[in-house]
């Protein structure tokens, strides 16, 4: 199938554009999570998104009486419990001695396993609309519809403004927390509107790619952008390029070639892009710092055999 032919079914081109903006945002609110070594925070996040997807859509069947699978009551629901998550994790940590990463896997599971048990009630009860309800696990990216590509783009949206307004802030606080605080800024508020950002980067991807497979979208590209850039704004653009570009172009695989879930071939596609990057980048190239050290070992051993015979001759 060729891009035009792709790009013009209705259905394909949803996909595609959905994925894009999902791998746009993700890629580039998920550098500050890359920097600040919470990678795990977005695994967090995405497994803590499905309590919060599932308690959205048993409100919406239940109190309300409507459509439980409205992606933006599913978004404000996952928004709420992933955010709640994070608060949880850091609370845990600093108020104790536990470790910030034993802290997020306690979250992690605590939360998943809350997810669960909501997915097995939900399953056994008469609830209008359940059907594809797992989907939010695994992802299924081709029941997306126009209004959720709309709904995605706008909260997608939202949350790259916020970060663009306090970027500044997030910036301070991701690299020199203790100077942040000096200059005034409260660590907790900026903490907790730079998660809440995240959280939503997160669980736009909930409908397409799963919550399972979310923590690829928010770490590959940065951890693939840092290999090429040395600036905070240049590796976040680039972040939201490579988490772009690689989301269209495994979207366009997964449908013209290869007859498999859009969500994994698009991490397979961002895998490779990283893997790039580790050989081909510039300045930090694997290859060529093994290439370096081979040749610094060579001239070494070259100046140590001279060293000997001039010694020998002496």
């Amino acid at each position: 199938m060729s891009p035009l032919e792709f790009l013009a079914d209705h259905t394909y081109r949803t996909v595609f554009i959905g994925v894009s903006i999902i791998g746009l945002v993700s890629g580039a609110l998920g550098s500050f999570a890359y920097l600040r070594k919470q990678s795990l925070i977005s695994d967090v996040i995405s497994h803590a998104a499905l309590p919060g997807t599932l308690l959205a859509f048993l409100a919406a069947a239940t109190v309300w009486q409507g459509d439980g699978r409205n992606m933006l009551g599913l978004i404000i629901g996952a928004v709420l419990i992933g955010t709640l998550a994070v608060g949880y994790a850091n609370q845990i940590s600093r108020g104790s001695k536990i470790r910030i990463d034993t802290a997020m896997a306690i979250a992690l599971t605590v939360f998943f396993g809350a997810g669960m048990l909501l997915m097995r009630i939900i399953a056994n009860g008469p609830f209008p609309g359940k059907g594809g309800i797992q989907d939010y696990l695994f992802g299924n990216a081709s029941v997306m519809t126009r209004a959720d590509v709309v709904t995605s783009a706008l909260v997608g949206g939202a949350a790259l403004a916020i970060m663009l307004l306090f970027f500044k802030e997030f910036v301070l606080r991701t690299f020199d927390a203790h100077y942040a605080t000096v200059l005034g800024y409260r660590a907790a508020t900026v903490d907790t509107l730079l998660f809440t950002v995240i959280v939503i980067a997160t669980v736009i991807g909930v409908k397409a790619v799963g919550l399972v497979l979310m923590v690829a979208f928010l770490i590959t590209p940065p951890a693939a952008a840092r290999q090429w850039t040395r600036s905070m704004p240049a590796m976040v653009a680039l972040s939201a390029v490579i988490g772009a570009v690689g989301s269209c172009l495994g979207a366009y695989l997964s449908i013209a070639f290869v007859p498999v879930p859009t969500g994994p071939l698009i991490v397979l596609t961002l895998f490779a892009i990283f893997v790039l990057s580790l050989l081909a980048a510039p300045g930090r190239s694997v290859v060529l710092r093994a290439v370096k050290h081979a040749r610094a070992r060579r001239l070494l051993m070259r100046e140590l055999d001279t060293v000997a015979v001039e010694g020998r001759a002496s």
